[in-house]
């Protein structure tokens, strides 16, 4: 009876005590002392500290017994069976594998472990476990972004000439990597970390499957949300095909092999070899789409940066530059660039629990500081239902989000079929039913609103918007700079709360010493370039766009109205601020909504031609024109906003960010708008993903949830550049460009 209770680390069970009680009161009495003293200390912990968890009971019934039992219980035992009583289920197993792994990686990638050692326990015990997926996909998302295209490749020919198509590793590395395997295949086994496979001669059984396999292992493509992982009928196949299975481990046979290595067949989980088994079409005009930072051209240890800023006349122009950069971890090679803000997880901490660092001039992260931890395991509560953190769902017509309890959702007006008589009439299909009436207001958060209205639709009171749109009032003209400064525009949107914002929409800047100021090209209203803002300035010129002069954005021209709202003085002005052109001429219409068709001013504006062939046009929220490319509808918790960023942004007057992936041209190709398309997707999976390479970066933590529509046609929850002759194709994508500065 006494061994049973010490038999294992558990508590002992009720019953237990009672039959030591029993047998040992008369007989040893120092027995039943032992076991006393035992369950008295047991567990260390007070029971009440984790009355916190009963929140997520699925229903009240569960919570209510669950808390009743953490207040009345002693034993894990007793605490168990009313927990079984109470919420009449088996509580859910917890694999404390997960804690492991994640404890290990956090470890592993925080510090410079030496210990080859650790990397392969890493390895060994979590990177390829099938459980570990979303630490997979983290990882490989860190170590080798997806990127758009590949080309050069001289073993793996055929993922060449894929401009739309996304790679991890499409590089000379890779490709001379795959041709190795292939080498040490051809011995007849195929090693793997945890498994060995011997197989028959490759050279004469299916040659050119085990050459796709190897490139698809090496190459990576970025195949729906799954890591480089084959199909698992291909698997099957080639192992049943070219698998010595003589030689196979005992009890293996070439299904519980692929179980192993490639245990699905869905099309979002793995990558079929069919695609990769033929040539590639060479007949494509490679220069519609050009990739300055893939292959990355930088030396190890800088980052690649799309030249957006134009040269100057005489300089060595090249489009892209190499940036001063630390790496996201001392084994991690993920870079961030200098001054950047990154998020770093707590070594030691829970789940949520980050410091910020910034990026210090001797590569390495410093002036790191705490932050509240964000609880991602407290749940919002919606209609009843528990809906846990990271989840995206619809209330009546609006897409909403669950982002550490803070319920997100956008500020759609929706009409039901059980709407009544009145509120049909009342419907105009603006948030707060608003007038379709065009009187722009200017927040302060530099947020121009299409009117009053729809301003106070968004929670800004009467004394926070002023009448005319935000580029039409001169902040400088109230002399805020002191008399040895000079006041400029700088025009921004803070997506902070309207009470907590402070958005100053002016810079101060020296009034001398212009040649100490880094050389950034603009170009002033009379269309004349200057070596920097600061030389404009001092010849009291007035800032037309950053960026050289470009003869196609000339003052006769004309006007044009950009996606935010804000009337430009050209496409070259827009551009510099990162936004998208809806139109020419000035602002003039609410725009059309995603529901519910729009402004009827939208038929007098004059809309961009469209290209004839490759689009299926799509109109952004609150736009009057189509357009062609891709579209990302994203949510994002203001709550993180608030401490966190101040960035120029398009937001919709249904409350989400818009971002837009276009192609520059005035008249794409159909390949240029599927690579945009096949970028917004990217994006999007990233989001939803919350990978590193975006959450990593302080204000993009912010984004909880996207939801993207491309010109292909059809809204797609993912699983998941500045025009210069010559270089073809740049992503114009406003918002996640504005808050990675």
């Amino acid at each position: 009876v006494c061994q049973a209770v010490f038999r294992t680390d558990s508590a002992p069970s009720s019953g237990q005590l009672h039959a030591v009680q029993t047998y040992c009161k008369g007989l040893s009495p120092a027995v039943l002392r032992c076991v006393e003293n035992y369950t008295n200390s047991y567990p260390a912990h007070n029971p009440r500290d984790s009355l916190h968890c009963c929140a997520r009971a699925g229903d009240k019934a569960c919570e209510t017994a669950c808390k009743n039992v953490l207040v009345t219980k002693v034993s894990e035992q007793e605490m168990v069976e009313g927990l079984i009583k109470g919420c009449g289920r088996q509580p859910l197993p917890q694999d404390p594998l997960c804690v492991v792994c994640r404890d290990l990686c956090v470890t592993l990638f925080s510090t410079n472990w030496e210990s080859s050692q650790s990397w392969v326990e890493f390895e060994r015990k979590c990177e390829y476990l099938p459980q570990e997926g979303a630490m997979t996909a983290c990882l490989s998302d860190v170590r080798e972004p997806c990127h758009l295209g590949c080309k050069e490749l001289k073993y793996c020919t055929n993922f060449n000439y894929r401009p739309t198509e996304l790679f991890r590793g499409c590089n000379m590395q890779a490709d001379q990597g795959a041709q190795s395997d292939m080498n040490m295949w051809t011995r007849g086994v195929i090693q793997m970390p945890f498994l060995n496979i011997p197989v028959h001669d490759i050279h004469h059984c299916l040659p050119d499957t085990w050459k796709a396999i190897a490139c698809v292992l090496h190459i990576k493509p970025c195949h729906g949300a799954s890591p480089a992982l084959i199909c698992r009928s291909d698997c099957v196949n080639i192992l049943k095909r070219c698998g010595d299975t003589s030689r196979f481990m005992q009890g293996h046979t070439a299904e519980s092999i692929c179980d192993i290595l490639s245990p699905s067949d869905d099309p979002e989980q793995c990558i079929p070899l069919d695609q990769y088994l033929g040539d590639t079409l060479t007949t494509l005009i490679l220069e519609e789409i050009v990739h300055p930072c893939n292959p990355d051209p930088c030396p190890s240890g800088e980052l690649c940066e799309v030249n957006r800023k134009g040269c100057l006349p005489g300089e060595d122009c090249t489009p892209f530059f190499c940036l001063a950069s630390c790496k996201l971890g001392e084994a991690s090679d993920f870079l961030v660039p200098h001054n950047g803000r990154v998020r770093m997880p707590e070594a030691s901490g829970d789940p949520g629990c980050y410091h910020l660092c910034k990026c210090g001039i001797g590569g390495w992260l410093e002036s790191c500081v705490e932050t509240p931890c964000v609880d991602v395991q407290r749940a919002c509560i919606v209609g009843g239902q528990r809906r846990p953190h990271g989840s995206h769902f619809h209330i009546d017509c609006n897409l909403c989000t669950c982002f550490a309890g803070e319920l997100i959702c956008t500020g759609r007006q929706c009409l039901m079929e059980h709407s009544s008589y009145e509120d049909r009439q009342r419907f105009t299909g603006l948030p707060c039913n608003c007038a379709d009436h065009f009187v722009p207001v200017c927040a302060v958060t530099g947020r121009t609103y299409p009117s009053a209205c729809l301003a106070r639709c968004t929670g800004l009171s009467n004394t926070q918007i002023t009448y005319g749109s935000c580029n039409k009032h001169n902040p400088c003209s109230l002399k805020p700079c002191p008399s040895n400064q000079r006041c400029v525009l700088h025009q921004r949107v803070c997506l902070t709360s309207p009470t907590k914002a402070d958005c100053p929409q002016y810079e101060c800047i020296s009034r001398r010493g212009c040649e100490k100021t880094p050389p950034e090209p603009v170009c002033d209203t009379t269309h004349n370039e200057f070596t920097s803002l600061c030389a404009l300035s001092a010849q009291g010129r007035k800032l037309a766009y950053s960026g050289p002069c470009q003869a196609a954005c000339a003052p006769s021209i004309g006007s044009v109205c950009g996606h935010d709202g804000e009337t430009y003085s050209s496409v070259c002005a827009a551009h510099a601020h990162r936004v998208t052109v809806d139109y020419h001429g000035q602002c003039q219409a609410v725009g059309l909504l995603t529901l519910h068709g729009g402004d009827p001013e939208c038929h007098t504006v004059s809309c961009f031609p469209l290209p004839q062939a490759g689009c299926k046009p799509i109109i952004p929220p609150g736009a009057c024109c189509p357009i062609c490319g891709g579209m990302l509808r994203l949510l994002w918790s203001r709550e993180q906003m608030d401490a966190l960023s101040k960035v120029k942004d398009i937001c919709s007057i249904e409350g989400d960010i818009v971002v837009l992936v276009l192609p520059i041209d005035p008249q794409p190709t159909a390949l240029q708008i599927a690579a945009c398309s096949k970028e917004a997707e990217k994006i999007g999976a990233l989001v939803n993903s919350a990978s590193p390479v975006l959450v990593s970066h302080v204000p993009l933590s912010a984004l909880a949830h996207a939801e993207v529509l491309i010109s292909g046609g059809g809204y797609s929850t993912a699983p998941p550049t500045s025009p210069t002759s010559g270089l073809g194709l740049y992503l114009l994508a406003p918002l996640v460009l504005g808050l990675l500065r």
